[in-house]
């Protein structure tokens, strides 16, 4: 802090701060994903492009010292050029409970998108989901954002705003359900409700494969007797050794007199087949 005037003014260098968030990438473009882009491009699409460039250079040197993601809010603490650290904030219009459901009723009716989240990808037609249903996964108009910092820059975003910005994106980036959770759906509860969807499903899916018929329209079969079931015999082994039978189990774990019991049935075998040969 320097005095100007005998007056307290800021520094012209941000104060620099160690162990601050920083972005991934350290040069180019930041987002990875194709959803991380398009929260970009919302915010750009805003006519923000310009003041967003501003605040790459804090998310990169590590000026914002924290950043957490609740229902509907960002909040983050950027070190800039006064002792105490910014707060920034960025709002989104959550969805209520009614349009959650439709939105999940529409996932979990194709497996595919509960597949693919859990693999840590965000499926690029699951905008068409929402756009069906008259909903936008990203805001669409500033009326669904707000943006508030109390550093003395009366414009949005600031570069603590955009700072927080770019860093939020990259966090869609590792976990597209980051999106989700800030439009009001965590992570946990979104899965539990999809798998419950799910299992719904395909329980009818499964009754609609076995249609149930009424009683009064096989009245007059009721009494019939079912059809024989042709049940399939086993191969049979064909030998002509009596005492082949022996050497298809297994054999006995018994000794008498230092001979297998196995050996010892073989003569009777071979006897009880002569013996029937002779009588007849």
């Amino acid at each position: 802090m320097v005095e100007w005037h005998g007056v307290p003014r800021p520094a012209a260098h941000p104060v620099r701060i160690d162990g601050g968030l920083t972005l991934r990438s350290k040069r180019g473009e930041v987002a990875q994903t194709w959803w991380s882009r398009r929260f970009i491009e919302v915010l750009e699409s805003f006519g923000m492009a310009s003041r967003l460039e501003r605040g790459r250079a804090y998310a990169r040197t590590g000026q914002v010292i924290s950043m957490s993601l609740s229902t509907s809010l960002v909040v983050a603490l950027i070190a800039g050029t006064r002792p105490e650290p910014y707060r920034a904030r960025i709002g989104v219009k959550k969805f209520n409970d009614e349009e959650w459901r439709r939105i999940e009723r529409a996932l979990a009716s194709q497996a595919i998108f509960t597949a693919k989240l859990l693999a840590g990808e965000m499926p690029p037609e699951i905008e068409g989901v929402f756009t069906e249903l008259d909903l936008t996964l990203f805001p669409e108009t500033m009326r669904e954002l707000s943006m508030d910092c109390t550093c003395p820059d009366w414009q949005a975003p600031c570069k603590h705003l955009a700072a927080t910005c770019y860093l939020l994106a990259e966090s869609f980036d590792t976990d597209p359900f980051e999106i989700f959770a800030w439009r009001g759906r965590s992570r946990e509860e979104l899965l539990e409700n999809l798998r419950g969807l799910r299992g719904s499903l395909k329980a009818q899916e499964q009754r609609a494969e076995k249609p149930v018929v009424a009683l009064e329209d096989c009245l007059d079969r009721y009494w019939e007797q079912p059809p024989a079931q042709t049940v399939p015999t086993p191969d049979l082994v064909v030998t002509h050794h009596p005492d082949a039978l022996l050497d298809q189990v297994d054999p006995l774990p018994l000794e008498v007199r230092k001979r297998k019991v196995v050996d010892l049935l073989r003569p009777a075998y071979r006897a009880m087949v002569k013996g029937a040969n002779r009588s007849t």
